[in-house]
């Protein structure tokens, strides 16, 4: 194929859509974690400029931030490795362990960035939609393991904030023979984590990351976790050789030795996730979705546009994303602090007098 026409085909793919850029409003459109205090943001970057020279590669450094990581995660460090954002390390996995012949099974939807990389690279996938309620049923995937090779579930979801059973997922990766990649990037606000079943599970892969839960999405700092064989190889062959920049490398080190920090925060989004999504069902006006991560998706029954409008207006930016399965005009609000989560719900509010 020439490369005027590869380039053509590249130019019909949409990308993964970023969300519009609006200077000067509270940002609750990209499940950041603003919860993180900004003194603990100061507190790792500083520790991070004292202890990097940017003059060096980083080399050795990234084997203190993956013992930092075994630490936390519980699994040993050579089941561990590091990668730009948890994205980068997805789209290596697609690369080098997919293709137009593999079939991926997932949700729908899923992972907007997982699913415009499968298009990119023309993996076909097998889609299980979600129910009115926002939920999968387990069995719908057990019924089409025979025709996938790979399975990949963003566990809680995003966009919906599903997340299975811990029984129910664990069965799911016992049965399934093939490739089985599950994407914790909100696991921290969830009810449970799948990485220590790496321990048990040679097919299993799960991807992590510091963008949501410790508030360093500007840092680009994501994890894997697998088999020492599957890690050998990632580290060795697939991966960059210098991934990560020393500054992330150093700030994540000095995040993991302040999780207990990270504990209180995520309690803290807990709590409010869970008020908010009173507020609103007390409303009577949306459709209001369980969550177990760090946002909550609703239907505005016909009103997103006008509710999206009417925020911006007041400064607040939530993401409107339309058409999610059976439900025409869901909207998607971040938790933010308890002040920024008060603000929103109060501009809910004037929108419905």
């Amino acid at each position: 194929m020439s490369f005027e026409k590869r380039l053509d085909e590249l130019s019909k793919l949409q990308g993964y859509q970023k969300p519009a850029y609006h200077q000067g409003v509270l940002k609750l459109d990209s499940n950041e974690n603003f919860a993180v205090p900004r003194q603990f943001q100061q507190e790792i970057i500083d520790i991070a400029k004292k202890n990097a020279d940017i003059r060096e590669y980083p080399l050795g450094k990234s084997e203190r931030l993956i013992a930092a990581l075994s630490k936390y995660i519980q699994v040993p460090a050579n089941m561990l490795s590091i990668g730009n954002g948890s994205d980068q390390i997805l789209d290596i996995i697609l690369c080098n362990f997919a293709s137009k012949k593999t079939r991926i099974l997932t949700s729908d939807p899923t992972f907007g960035f997982f699913e415009e990389r499968c298009k990119l690279y023309q993996i076909p996938t097998i889609k299980v939609p979600f129910s009115k309620e926002m939920t999968l049923n387990v069995q719908d995937f057990v019924s089409r393991y025979k025709n996938a090779d790979i399975l990949y579930l963003d566990s809680p979801n995003n966009p919906t904030g599903f997340q299975f059973k811990k029984e129910e997922i664990s069965d799911l990766i016992k049965r399934f023979s093939g490739l089985v990649i599950v994407d914790e990037a909100y696991g921290e606000f969830s009810d449970y984590t799948v990485a220590t079943m790496t321990k048990k599970f040679e097919n299993l892969v799960v991807v992590r990351t510091f963008s949501k839960s410790f508030g360093m999405a500007g840092l680009r700092l994501g994890y894997v976790v697998a088999s020492k064989k599957f890690i050998d190889v990632f580290s060795r062959v697939l991966q960059y050789p210098y991934p990560i920049n020393t500054m992330a490398i150093e700030g994540g080190i000095a995040a993991l030795q302040k999780s207990h920090q990270i504990s209180e925060v995520i309690s803290l989004v807990k709590s409010e996730r869970a008020r908010i999504i009173k507020k609103l069902r007390e409303t009577g006006a949306f459709d209001v979705f369980d969550s177990k991560a760090n946002f909550v998706l609703f239907d505005a029954r016909g009103a997103d546009k006008r509710i999206y409008t009417a925020l911006l207006e007041q400064g607040i930016s939530i993401r409107k994303l339309g058409r999610i399965g059976k439900h025409e005009g869901c909207l998607r609000v971040t938790v933010g602090t308890k002040d920024m989560n008060s603000k929103f719900l109060l501009a809910m509010r004037d929108f419905l007098q």
